[in-house]
């Protein structure tokens, strides 16, 4: 039993620091999204990042992910575009404190967060 126990907390330690994405171990995935408390200057910042690395074309006016035509709603799309595009690592949620790892897919309507 002690072994067990031992070695669910070394995986578990080395879930943290060696790199594993943030997959659950029943396969349950993850969404990056702005935390609601984000002021307008960090969700701006956010949004130029995330897009300065991962095609963020998906939220352009006429696309599924346009509306609403939001800061709040275009940086959570883009940061989790960027989170997913790295590899859905903590550290790619981060977004200087920022972002918000979420087990519940943040979809609407057409708009598909992947």
């Amino acid at each position: 039993m002690a072994k067990v126990s031992a070695l669910s907390l070394f995986l578990l330690l080395l879930s943290f620091t060696s790199g594993w994405n943030l997959m659950m171990a029943n396969g349950q995935k993850t969404w990056c999204i702005a935390k609601p408390s984000s002021d307008q200057a960090t969700l701006l910042s956010n949004l130029n990042y995330a897009c300065s690395q991962v095609d963020c074309r998906v939220m352009q006016r006429g696309c599924p992910c346009f509306s609403p035509d939001n800061l709040m709603n275009h940086a959570s799309i883009a940061m989790n575009l960027y989170y997913q595009a790295k590899g859905r690592n903590r550290w790619n949620c981060d977004f200087r404190g920022s972002g918000l790892i979420v087990i519940t897919d943040p979809s609407y309507a057409n708009c598909l967060y992947e």
